[in-house]
């Protein structure tokens, strides 16, 4: 095991197991919701599932070898919603194009991520209106995961209202949102899946849906998605800022992600040693991870926060995501399982990833923030779940932020990064317009 140095990390293979482990527990989750999330956008449920496991198989086991973090991998929640219910129900692109948008993304990630393009846009775009768009990004997924299980519905009078909470599938969904709160508000490893798991328990015993007739079985084809992106059609000037946002999204994401768990491990200190490439390694990873999720089928794959139970238990290489991709392989084998869960077992997970991300905003002093950030910041977050958009709510909010500063003149707050993000800004309310 000299290869991923365990000594220097003061770590043994036992420990590294155990946190590889407790990663592969806290994120077991992701498989059947992002196969209920892309089915809702036409994609075979069946072909999904299949294609998730495999990207976060494949991704996190490059991700260990390749930059030896312990860091997985797997489809990013927020882009993966905003792939199925913004770009293809919302905006009625097919969902070939939608993959060649997310291959786009990833190739230009791939590109900037082997230059100090990541350092540029750092420094260009303020903290705080960084933090806003993952705040933006909570409420834009919590708003759909509410919506799908129907405890909120539309209205004529007033857009949306309380959906009706006598009806057996709302209350289901309420109760896995307790059960989700629970367990997460007390630490408990693997707290989404347990909440699943009860909760379809409940739904069964209840008569809502079916246990599964088998528990594994051959895992199913993804020819129907492999291959099947639309490279072609997403080479327009009309997509060209949605493939910015999800490239800037999945940017902030990782480096966000990496950031926090970084300081956990003592990972990623390139300012004390210089030698020290496992951050541009890991963003490396995410990048070309992202290309060949495409490939197979999946929107956005991005680092994994739940890489953090594993620090916690104590990894500190890329052994740690090795074992968390080989414990992954056993969820190829667990689609009739997957398949039997009530879909109101699944979206409350929606709601509290939102309410995980929408926390960024306290970590903003808003009595420091400048008048242009508060206006900006503000936008990004309502405009997202308002608009069914992430690309509206970061566009108005960069285009606000920057008429401010110059009616204002205060033009050294404004540089290249901010005025790029600007034009294309412009862009995406002209083309709709």
């Amino acid at each position: 095991m000299g290869y991923f140095k365990l000594k220097k990390h003061n770590t043994n293979v036992k420990t590294e197991f155990a946190a590889g482990f407790t990663t592969f527990l806290t994120m077991l989750y992701i498989v059947p919701v992002n196969g209920f999330i892309l089915s809702d956008a036409g994609l075979p449920m069946d072909a999904v599932v299949t294609a998730t496991a495999l990207i976060t198989i494949l991704a996190t086991l490059f991700s260990g070898l390749w930059s030896n973090t312990p860091i997985a991998m797997s489809v990013g929640m927020g882009l993966n919603a905003y792939f199925s219910y913004g770009l293809v129900l919302g905006m009625k692109i097919p969902w070939q194009t939608a993959l060649g948008i997310v291959f786009l993304s990833g190739i230009i990630f791939v590109i900037l991520s082997f230059t100090n393009f990541r350092v540029w846009i750092m420094t260009s775009i303020p903290l705080n209106l960084r933090r806003a768009i993952s705040a933006g990004i909570g409420t834009f997924i919590a708003f759909i995961g509410l919506k799908q299980m129907g405890m909120i519905v539309g209205s004529d009078a007033t857009l949306v209202k309380l959906g009706d909470f006598s009806n057996p599938n709302v209350i289901l969904g309420l109760i896995g949102l307790v059960l989700a709160f629970f367990f997460y508000a007390h630490k408990i490893r693997g707290a989404f899946i347990f909440s699943i798991a009860i909760t379809s328990g409940i739904a069964w015993a209840f008569g809502i849906g079916s246990l599964p007739k088998e528990f594994i079985s051959v895992p199913a084809s993804i020819s129907p998605i492999f291959l099947q992106l639309d490279i072609v059609s997403a080479l327009s000037l009309s997509l060209l800022p949605i493939i910015v946002t999800f490239l800037i999204t999945d940017m902030f994401d990782t480096l966000g992600t990496l950031t926090g768990v970084g300081a956990r491990a003592n990972l990623f200190q390139e300012e004390n040693n210089k030698e020290d490439k496992s951050l541009q390694k890991t963003l490396e990873a995410d990048a070309i991870s992202t290309v060949g999720g495409s490939l197979l089928g999946v929107s956005t794959t991005t680092s994994f926060i739940e890489s953090a139970s594993g620090v916690e238990a104590g990894g500190r290489t890329g052994l740690t995501a090795v074992f968390t991709a080989l414990f992954f392989v056993t969820t190829l084998f667990m689609l009739p399982i997957f398949k039997s869960i009530p879909s109101n077992a699944i979206y409350p997970v929606l709601v509290v990833v939102g309410v995980l991300m929408f926390t960024e905003l306290g970590k903003i002093n808003f009595k420091k923030m400048d008048f242009a950030t508060s206006a900006g910041t503000f936008f990004i977050v309502l405009l997202m779940p308002l608009t069914f958009s992430i690309t509206n709510g970061i566009a108005a909010g960069f285009v606000i932020y920057t008429f401010i500063k110059v009616a204002k003149k205060e033009y050294e707050d404004l540089n290249i990064g901010i005025l790029l993000i600007t034009l294309i800004s412009f862009l995406v309310f002209i083309l709709q317009g």
